[in-house]
């Protein structure tokens, strides 16, 4: 592999010990080494994936030329593992010990040469082994990274980590010799190369701007390069091998000069830290999941902006350094979308950063030392400069407080950047030109970043910067572009959408004939709709990716419009005027553009753009025969030579406001009146007439703010011309006053601000309200009320932007006359238009600013329609159970139902089938399209709908139902088992019969249904004795998909939760065994690939099949549900390769609303990608699992499966494989470092026999299996009990005493019941007797260490209240406690512990009759018996149920009624105290609840009140009645047999006691226990 020619040699410290070249690896490095460092023994140090690629080869080299010279010498090596983790004490004293053993016979001296081949880890790591290994040995580097290239292997730094930050205890040590071999780049993967381009473009950024060029013109060919496939060998990087050689050369060159010149970094060495003092505080955060070089890549972009901030440099620089990073594909910001998925989006607190930063080598003390640029290729001073925290807080921070204090004699000039509206136009014109052209001054903000980016991507142009980014060069090709090959992302840029729907027609094919234009949420809201319309009635082909009239778009390549004439509806935005005329010379007709609609919204922008047209060489004529009609010839840009952008006119008003509102002076001195922009007029129209002295040229403006008074309301100001500024002028109104009295500013005009980054009407209304500033709202406009400085309030919660640059500029300027600080949240918003509007407002007019973190970031909702009260639409079959559905949603979220049928039938007059008999069937469809898209335009938040069977028959109703569930709202799909469906529509009379075979329309709808939904609901039977268990669980399943359940929450919340994994072959069949199997587990695993479909039985189960599984499994468990694919090469038997098959079994989970589902990271990325987008409200379970024991816990090579769960995971499961117990310990040690990295919560295990002790040790989500199970998921797994006895052997579980209060007690069935579940469950706590009738007695009870909860009976169940901590809602009501729960996670009376009091009668007395099949109807009433302490529970309870009203009978009316008027009036309690009373029930009640005692007979007059309501007839229902009777001996009592004869079921009283135990047990421990284990325990029965 020896290179044809000598390398190329750099000099460092006098020596030429850098060696630079392809292919030196090997022959030339074995030779030189023996050669030239000779040696006895050289030991070869890598890492465990690099020694088997290049080891073995090179020590076959390295024997033979020991050979073939003759000479002494041993080649020896040894493996690390790899990551930044080995970068450590432990790895560094295990290197040495192996070194020092006599094993290596002899052991390494002092005249060893040690050999680092790798990055930077093993380079700092060797280097420092050398540098104290023996007082010092001669070491050498091999980097095989680009980043260890060009930085970590030249100067000699070696280190080491610690816990307290990167490379703080190390030694300055020289390697002898440094081999860089260009050829290991040609392997390298890409994020590792695009890693090491971080620190040559920060080497050239802070040396040369040639380079830094150079890096700018090759960066397509370079990424194209390192982006093949490397499996391509050499072919890689045969393109650009001169390239990268000369950008490593320079790197190296710029290091080794600065090395030789500062070996001990005692200043001018600084300088190679750009970036590096906030990026290593990133790295220190986001490590290991984000890279070094990406971590210097923002903290470059940070240290450039400060250096803005401070004054010492351009925007254009750091505007030009951005892009040059991006083009790398290197982030430049943490907010970066790949950095936030990398990251699991870990939080970057400025005041975790400022820690880091705290211990930065090269401070002063405490004082924080950056390198400052001053411009590309040059820095500030030739060393690290000294910054204030207070301006490095604001570079970090998200949000800004603006302090109100501005000097009254300042007299500013400030010169805005560029404007947006024409920097935009300027680089399609000059793209679309032929020829160079020069723009200066353009805008440096996200729009023009965009804009170029978009242009770049067509190869519209090509594109350079000049004059220190000052200038940019444009080489427009003349119109010709091509397809777009990667989607172009546009953010919330509208300016760039617009335009770019245009220009996207003119392109040619390439290898794709689309281009797709798409954005953010805000952007997918903004319209497009009527330029879209014109374009295609133009004959452009664009198709609506989601939402009809906004982005994404899909615009195939189309060479231009057609022209000739062209209809365009400008009432909306003036940006489809201007995007249709810029491209209208190169359509194939000359173009005559009509505005049709009404005036044309913003006239000024539609003039400025014409304006332009002619600046290059195209003359547009406004027909003097139509109004609003242009004729555009057809011909070709000329580009100018040279072309100056104003500044944004818009932008002006800030300054210019801020001298208004302070009485000070502010001139701008490139905007005057002969300006292209509207809102140059601002100063003239506007500040004047409040009472500013205006003073305005051709080219300038200046303003003075009224000194002693404050400014003038104004009645009424029409800001048509100039939209973008009645921000600014309504900030300025808010403290406007008229001597009249009449503070009042009407500003019209403004409709299409509605439609802008936010509603901005909406959002200044809102946002001014804080500073208690009244405001109204008009059709095209505001009002707003002026009041006195004095009477301003500040924000309590800050400014909401909006993500809107406008609206926080805006109120930075009302900032400035608040009563103090005003918090601006989203501070970095304004780089859209203005990147350095804080650092002007500190600089140019000397406002105190101070960056600050948001505790709770949020986002305003004021026109998004992405929250969860969004109307939901219900389709499916006629039959198939909308309107029960529909009727449980609107009770559970609380909101009107509406069948949509029944409001057609309202507003038309007539009944369905009359209007098909009259209008027919189009006609009924059209009134049925109309009636749904009338709903979802006038109702969209709020309301269930459920529609009709048929309406997915229309294609624009179906496309109305994909836009709204694409746009984020809720189309569920309901079904039920077909056959039951067509049983039903046999007998349904109120709509139209079906004119063809209803199983045909079934399969004809069936996929038009999935289509139009994004949720689906199938109920499993419409059984009367099935509907309230399905009630329940659609409950579950609508609280899921609309966030109110929020089940992963909960399961955190608890010390240990486990989920148990199915087994059974097929659910359904083994339903009956549920129960038992779930006892004691947080959530239950359907494993999909161990379903056996018995129709399809060789084949991996169908969708259809699988649904009816989940929904079967849904319908018989309360318990979240996790939905699990798992293929074969992790350890299941899903085919591997059925990748497509299984994606569309995740989408159904997604779409069944599953809690959680299993995501094995071993996919490819862009499956993934497509399983990640379809989660709706269902968390992810990362996973990776290792069956085959191939990765360590402890080298680091579970590390990337980590970092790739951490991207797509809400929750990360790896499970390893353990063959010794020490492999356990392993992985405990990798779980403490996950959890101290992330808060994303880890399920970590080792399979097998050997790893069982890891399954005791996980504490979150531990899969575990039951007896009842046919088999294990995997080897090794647990069941839930012998998991908790091994916690508690281990003393993870201490063992808890639990007692029963009260006197007498002795009989009581309370011991055996909690006992008797605590050993089922596995716990180790024990339930005795405290018998006593003194509550002080249990005072020392309750404070014991030991205690854990208790039951309470008489006498003391109101006693105990004066010593809990709190009574729960239900005790306070019933009047009695219980059970007491203990929270040992806060203190109370006593510390370490919070005594809570409730009453689990209720409980109990509702699962007795839910058991019994008690099912409550609307309208059904209830019976309680009694007027006691127990009355109450069972009043409580009944009530629960929803039963109304409810009867009460007593021996004593009087007290009876006493009790009724205790509890509120919606509790519709009524006395039944004679026959009278009897006869006039509204409804005979159909439960009842027995409380009186059973050892003395029922009181006559009570016996025949009760024999009247048992004997009632029924009427139309027919439901079975049911008394639960609450004494428990004897077995039968009178009153049961009473009921008994009166054909009532009827409930013994120790089913109460056993289901109140239940609820008991699971109060105290987080367990729902098996029911009939409480009720064996309690009934004394054998198990």
């Amino acid at each position: 592999m020896e290179s044809a020619k000598q390398p190329t040699r750099v000099s460092i410290l006098g020596k030429e010990n850098i060696i630079v070249d392809y292919n030196i690896w090997g022959s030339f490095v074995a030779l030189d080494l023996l050669t030239n460092v000779q040696s006895s023994t050289y030991v070869l140090v890598t890492d465990t994936n690099l020694h088997n690629l290049y080891i073995p080869t090179f020590a076959k080299v390295f024997h033979d030329l020991v050979l073939e010279l003759g000479v002494d010498s041993r080649l020896l090596t040894y493996q690390i593992p790899p990551g930044e983790t080995s970068k450590s004490r432990a790895t560094k004293a295990s290197i040495e010990d192996w070194m020092l053993s006599e094993a290596r016979d002899p052991p390494c001296d002092t005249r060893t040469v040690i050999i680092a081949l790798g990055g930077g880890v093993i380079g700092d790591m060797i280097g420092f082994v050398a540098a104290t290994f023996k007082r010092g040995i001669r070491f050498v580097q091999v980097p095989t990274s680009l980043l260890a290239m060009v930085d970590s292997s030249i100067g000699g730094k070696t280190a080491i980590d610690t816990p307290a930050g990167k490379n703080l205890i190390g030694a300055f040590w020289q390697p002898q010799r440094i081999y860089i071999d260009l050829q290991f780049l040609n392997s390298l993967p890409t994020r590792e190369f695009i890693n090491g381009m971080a620190e040559v473009i920060k080497t050239a950024a802070i040396w040369d701007e040639g380079e830094f060029a150079t890096l700018e013109k090759n960066a397509d060919h370079i990424m194209r390069a390192i982006k093949t496939s490397a499996e391509m060998g050499d072919d890689r990087l045969s393109g650009v091998r001169e390239i990268l050689k000369g950008l490593v050369l320079g790197s190296v060159r710029v290091k080794a000069h600065v090395v030789s010149a500062d070996e001990r970094e005692g200043g001018l060495r600084n300088l190679l830290n750009f970036g590096h003092s906030i990026g290593h505080a990133f790295e220190g955060i986001l490590t290991p999941q984000i890279l070094h070089g990406e971590c210097v890549a923002i903290g470059m972009v940070l240290e450039a902006t400060l250096a803005r901030y401070l004054g010492v440099l351009k925007g254009a620089a750091v505007s030009r350094l951005m892009k040059c990073l991006a083009s790398y594909e290197l982030p430049t910001t943490h907010h970066d979308v790949l950095v936030q998925q990398r990251s699991g989006r870990k939080n970057c607190s400025t005041k975790q950063l400022m820690s880091i930063m705290g211990v930065d080598k090269k401070n002063d003390g405490r004082k924080k030392r950056i390198v400052l640029l001053a411009g590309i290729g040059r820095t500030h001073e030739q060393k690290a400069s000294v910054v204030p925290d207070q301006a490095i807080k604001v570079i970090l921070s998200a949000a800004i407080v603006v302090s109100p204090l501005v000097t009254k004699s300042l007299q500013v000039t400030c010169t805005p950047p560029g404007s947006k509206s024409i920097s935009n136009r300027a680089l399609v014109l000059a793209a679309l030109g032929e020829g160079p052209c020069r723009i200066k001054n353009l805008l440096h903000s996200d729009d023009t970043e965009v804009m170029l980016k978009a242009l770049a991507e067509m190869q519209c142009a090509t594109f350079g910067w000049d004059d220190d980014g000052e200038v940019l060069v444009v080489n427009g090709n003349g119109g010709r572009m091509r397809v777009s090959e990667n989607e172009l992302y546009l953010g919330n840029a509208g300016t760039a959408s617009r335009f770019l729907t245009t220009v996207a027609t003119m392109a040619q094919s390439s290898t794709q004939g689309s281009s797709i234009l798409t954005g953010n949420l805000r952007m997918k809201a903004r319209p497009v709709g009527p330029l879209v319309d014109a374009l295609k009635a133009n004959g452009a082909d664009i198709t609506y990716l989601e939402k009809e009239g906004s982005l994404p778009l899909e615009i195939k390549a189309s060479h231009g419009m057609e022209g000739g004439d062209i209809n365009l509806a400008a009432t909306v935005s003036s940006q489809y005027v201007s995007s249709i005329l810029m491209c209208a010379p190169y359509a194939k007709k000359p173009v005559t553009l009509r505005l049709v609609g009404g005036k044309p919204i913003s006239q000024p922008y539609i003039d400025m753009t014409a304006a332009m047209m002619a600046s290059f060489g195209i003359k547009i004529e406004t027909s003097t025969e139509e109004e609003h009609t242009y004729h555009i010839p057809k011909g070709r840009y000329r580009n100018p030579v040279e072309y100056h952008i104003e500044s944004d006119a818009s932008s002006a008003t800030y300054p210019l406001a801020i001298a208004a509102i302070t009485g000070t002076t502010c001139t701008v001195p490139n905007i005057g009146s002969s300006s292209l922009q509207g809102d140059a007029r601002f100063a003239v129209d506007v500040l004047e007439p409040m009472g500013c002295i205006v003073e305005q040229t051709e080219h300038s403006t200046t303003v003075t703010g009224p000194t002693n008074k404050s400014l003038r309301s104004l009645p009424e100001i029409d800001m048509e011309m100039m939209t973008d500024a009645f921000l600014t002028a309504a900030v300025l109104a808010a403290v406007a006053q008229d001597r009249s009295g009449m503070n009042t500013t009407r500003i019209t005009g403004i409709a299409n601000q509605r439609v802008k980054e936010c509603n901005r009407i909406e959002a200044m209304k809102d946002q001014l309200a804080k500073f208690g500033v009244k405001c109204r709202e008009l059709d095209d406009g505001i009002e707003i009320d002026g009041t006195s400085h004095s009477s301003l309030r500040c924000p309590v919660d800050g400014v909401e932007c909006y993500d809107d640059h406008r609206i926080a500029m805006s109120f930075s300027v009302l900032a400035l006359k608040a009563p103090k600080a005003t918090l601006i949240r989203e501070r970095e918003c304004v780089g859209k238009t203005w990147p350095g509007w804080w650092d002007t407002l500190a600089q140019e007019f000397a406002v105190k600013l101070d960056g600050v973190d948001l505790e709770q970031p949020h986002k305003a909702n004021t026109d998004s329609m992405d929250g969860m009260d969004r109307s939901i639409f219900i389709i499916g079959m006629r039959g198939a159970g909308k309107t029960t559905t529909g009727g449980w949603a609107a009770r559970i979220l609380d909101w009107p139902f509406v069948d949509l049928d029944t409001h057609l039938e309202a507003s038309v007059g007539c009944t369905i089938p009359e209007l098909i008999q009259k209008e027919g069937w189009d006609g009924f469809r059209q009134a049925e399209f109309a009636t749904l898209k009338k709903s979802i335009a006038n109702q969209p938040r709020g309301y269930i709908f459920a529609c009709g069977g048929g309406v997915v028959e229309m294609p624009q109703a179906r496309k109305l139902l994909i836009d709204y569930h694409r746009s984020g709202g809720i189309v569920l799909f309901v079904q039920r088992n077909i056959e039951d469906v067509m049983e039903f529509l046999q007998i349904d009379k109120t709509r139209p019969a079906y004119v063809e075979d209803m199983m045909g329309v079934w399969l004809r709808r069936k996929p038009w249904y999935r289509d139009c939904s994004n949720f689906e609901y199938l109920s499993q039977s419409s059984a009367p004795d099935v509907l309230t268990r399905a009630s329940k669980d659609f409950s579950r399943f609508l609280t899921t998909i609309t966030a109110r359940r929020q089940a992963l929450r909960c399961i955190k919340a608890k010390e240990h939760s486990f989920f148990v994994a199915l087994t059974m072959p097929e659910v359904s069949e083994a339903l009956l065994s549920l129960d038992e199997v779930i006892v004691g587990s947080d959530a239950v695993e359907l494993r999909v690939d161990l379903l056996k479909d018995p129709r399809n039985p060789g084949s991996t189960p169908s969708v259809d099949f699988v649904a009816q599984q989940l929904a079967a499994l849904r319908s018989s468990v309360n318990s979240p549900i996790i939905f699990t694919v798992r293929t074969s090469s992790q350890g299941g038997r899903y085919p591997d390769n059925a990748r497509e098959e299984a994606l569309a079994l995740y989408q159904l989970a997604f779409r069944m609303g599953v809690d959680f589902l299993d995501l094995e990271v071993q996919y490819p990325k862009e499956f993934l990608d497509s399983a990640a987008q379809m989660k709706g409200q269902t968390k992810i379970i990362a996973s990776h699992h290792d069956p085959k024991g191939e990765l360590s816990w402890s080298d680091g090579s579970w590390v990337s499966f980590y970092s790739k769960a951490l991207q797509y995971g809400d929750i990360i499961k790896l499970v390893g494989l353990a063959t010794r117990q020490e492999d356990n310990a392993e992985l405990e040690a990798f779980r403490s470092w996950a959890r101290s990295a992330h808060d994303t919560p880890i399920i970590a295990i080792n399979m097998g026999v050997e790893g069982q002790l890891s399954r005791i040790q996980n504490s979150f989500l531990t899969p575990v299996s039951h007896p009842a199970l046919p088999f294990k998921s995997a080897p090794g797994q647990l069941s839930a009990a012998e998991i908790r006895q091994g916690l508690a052997l281990h003393g993870a579980i201490k063992t808890k005493q639990f007692y029963l209060f009260g006197k007498p007690i002795s009989a009581s069935r309370s011991p055996a019941l909690h006992n008797t579940l605590f050993g089922l469950t596995g716990l180790p706590h024990k339930y005795g007797l405290l018998e006593t009738d003194n509550v002080h007695d249990v005072t020392d009870v309750l404070k014991a260490d030991t205690f854990g909860g208790a039951s309470v009976t008489i006498p003391l169940k109101l006693d105990i209240m004066e010593l809990l901590d709190e009574v729960g809602m239900d005790a306070k009501i019933i009047g009695a406690v219980n059970t007491i729960i203990v929270d040992a996670s806060r203190s109370g009376k006593t510390p370490g512990k919070y005594l809570t009091g409730h009453n689990t009668d209720w409980q109990g007395m509702t699962l007795s009759l839910h058991n019994t099949g008690a099912q409550h109807r609307e309208g059904d009433s209830a019976l309680i018996i009694g007027g006691g302490g127990t009355a109450r529970a069972a009043v409580y309870a009944l009530h629960k149920m929803g039963y109304s009203p409810l009867y009460m009978v007593g021996r004593s009316p009087p007290k009876v009624n006493a009790l009724i008027e205790t509890f509120p009036d919606e509790y519709n309690l009524r006395t039944l105290s004679s026959l009278s009373d009897i006869a006039s029930m509204e409804d005979v009640p159909v439960v009842a609840i027995g409380t009186i005692p059973a050892d003395r007979a029922i009181d006559q007059d009570m016996r025949e009140t009760l024999c009247h309501v048992f004997h009632s007839p029924q009427g139309d229902n027919k439901q079975k009645r049911i008394l639960l009777e609450m004494a428990y001996k004897p077995r039968m009592t009178a009153l049961m047999q009473l009921a008994e004869d009166a054909g009532w079921v009827t409930i013994a009283g120790l089913e109460a006691l056993a289901g109140q135990g239940f609820h008991q047990f699971q109060h105290w421990t987080g367990i729902a226990p098996l029911y009939k284990d409480a009720r064996a325990a309690v009934m004394g029965e054998e198990k």
